[in-house]
């Protein structure tokens, strides 16, 4: 039996965004503003589909390193 990962109910309710520069054609990844410490990241093609979490500090420092 596969259990569920303790987020995923809290993820039932979560308001996921994607990025302005997607320009709205569904090909990019998602994610979660409404945690202070962790931002849920997914693909945008696959909303149902695996959900990776990162911490907050750690998902700043990707987007720094990106620009």
């Amino acid at each position: 039996m596969t259990q569920d990962h303790p987020i995923r109910p809290i993820l039932a309710d979560a308001v996921w965004r994607a990025s302005s520069y997607s320009g709205g054609q569904g090909n990019c990844v998602e994610v979660v503003n409404q945690f202070p410490d962790l931002v849920p990241v997914r693909d945008s093609k696959r909303s149902t589909g695996p959900v990776v979490v990162f911490a907050s500090h750690a998902w700043r420092n990707f987007i720094a390193h990106l620009s």
